[in-house]
């Protein structure tokens, strides 16, 4: 998930709209789906790398790792750009493949539409396979087509339920203590009841619905309930038979039922404000609550709709242009940006879980028995995008360069779902809508 604004606005290209800055657009892209690769070039002299401007700290992170490396050696020179946060995934798109930088950073699930438009190169050469085998499993997932690796992350993300303490025991609500004792959905419901029956207006909820679900948030917020009820949004290149099963169709109908149950938090402080109980969100918000809540903070897997819990995963990468002219020298300063010192530095700034196994081993939020340690067991147990089963946690959103469709068309579901529309209709119009695009662009096949 990106770090940066999590309020999500429209934008439409060729008439289709979806939401920025998670997703590219792939029908602007204009790509005949070949693979491209850098020129190794010499290994030295000045390369460019563009960055999205984040939050102030994670800028500075980033900007003292480009001194650090370029101070720590003098065969190369980075030269950083910074680019608008809001206006970073429009930019990659509207730039063509030759003008684009050495290295770049890119948010996850837009990777494979720059791959299929020509616009990355695979990294396997010019990464050195200690980086490679240092990066979790999770992030390599997201980062991997047919083999080929294009991007690793500093970071990674996840989503969680967070509870007080306070209320849920004086509720005498049951709820989970660790990944392996999930709840059902059924056992969540039952939470919810029982929450309500002690609250002064039975909003004992919150599933940050401020800004609605035909969005990004929709899709990374809510795709775990498909993946826990044992469906997919895209499987063997089709939506329909997987998007729309009885089991998906069920657990929308159990979504669409807690809505009762919602505080609508316009406020944006629901939950650290003790109004609700539990929050339906992602490791980003732990440094608010945490703060507002101290020892009452529980973090509480998502529900499991019969296949598992299941999170998202997936946030900002880092890739080399397929315009590249110097892949070596690209390929050294990915290895210095994604050493312990500058994931940790990044990570404390953003607070998310690290995208390395040394870093992510040593941190104090996620490591064994720290505060967050069930966001990194999450991660642990990665899925990939297709082999959804029970035994794995963490689920990459589609890699493919249709992705742009396959959000637009489900989140606009859910929130028709959750606005009361009937879920097998609203689920089997939007797997007919994702399988017609994919059939007009030949499945859009990365050659």
């Amino acid at each position: 998930m990106s770090s940066t604004n999590r309020r999500y606005r429209r934008t439409a290209c060729t008439g289709l709209a979806l939401a920025l800055p998670l997703a590219a657009l792939a029908a602007c892209g204009g790509g005949s789906g070949g693979d491209a690769s850098a020129a190794a070039g010499s290994g030295k002299g000045t390369i460019s790398v563009w960055a999205h401007q984040g939050q102030k700290s994670e800028d500075t992170a980033l900007q003292n790792a480009v001194k650090s490396f370029n101070s720590s050696q003098d065969k190369i020179k980075v030269e950083l750009k910074l680019i608008p946060g809001n206006d970073y995934t429009k930019t990659i798109t509207a730039t063509d493949a030759a003008e684009l930088p050495d290295v770049m950073e890119f948010d996850g699930p837009t990777m494979a539409n720059f791959v299929y438009t020509k616009k990355l190169a695979s990294i396997d050469d010019y990464v050195s396979a200690r980086t490679m085998a240092n990066a979790t499993d999770a992030s390599k997932a997201q980062g991997e087509i047919d083999g080929k690796h294009y991007g690793l992350g500093m970071y990674d993300s996840g989503l969680g339920i967070y509870g007080n303490k306070k209320l849920l025991d004086a509720a005498g609500a049951k709820y989970p203590t660790s990944l392996s004792d999930d709840w059902t959905a059924q056992e969540f419901t039952d939470a919810l009841k029982a929450l309500k029956a002690k609250d002064s207006d039975g909003k004992v909820l919150d599933l940050q619905e401020t800004g609605g679900y035909a969005n990004e948030w929709g899709t990374y917020g809510f795709a775990p309930v498909v993946w826990s009820a044992g469906g997919s949004l895209l499987k063997d290149g089709k939506a329909e038979g997987a998007l729309d099963t009885p089991a998906v169709v069920s657990a929308m109908k159990t979504f669409q039922s807690w809505k009762t149950y919602v505080d609508p938090n316009t406020d944006g402080n629901a939950f650290a404000k003790g109004r609700v109980a539990l929050s339906w969100v992602g490791h980003w918000m732990y440094p608010a609550y945490s703060e507002a809540l101290g020892s009452d903070l529980v973090v509480l897997p998502l529900p499991d709709f019969g296949n598992g819990p299941k999170t998202g995963q997936g946030s900002w990468a880092w890739g080399i242009g397929a315009g590249s002219k110097n892949g070596k020298a690209a390929g050294t300063f990915l290895d210095y940006l994604l050493n312990d010192t500058n994931v940790t530095a990044m990570t404390t700034a953003n607070g998310a879980p690290p995208a390395t196994k040394s870093a992510l081993a040593k941190s104090e939020l996620y490591q064994q028995g720290g505060p967050l340690q069930l966001f990194a067991d999450q991660l642990a147990g990665p899925c990939g995008d297709s082999d959804i089963t029970r035994s794995c946690v963490a689920v990459t959103r589609p890699v493919t360069a249709g992705y742009p469709t396959i959000t637009a068309k489900f989140s606009d579901a859910l929130n028709s779902i959750y606005g009361g529309a009937d879920p097998r209709s609203a689920l089997e119009k939007a797997a007919r809508a994702i399988d017609q695009d994919f059939s007009d662009n030949a499945g859009y096949q990365i050659q």
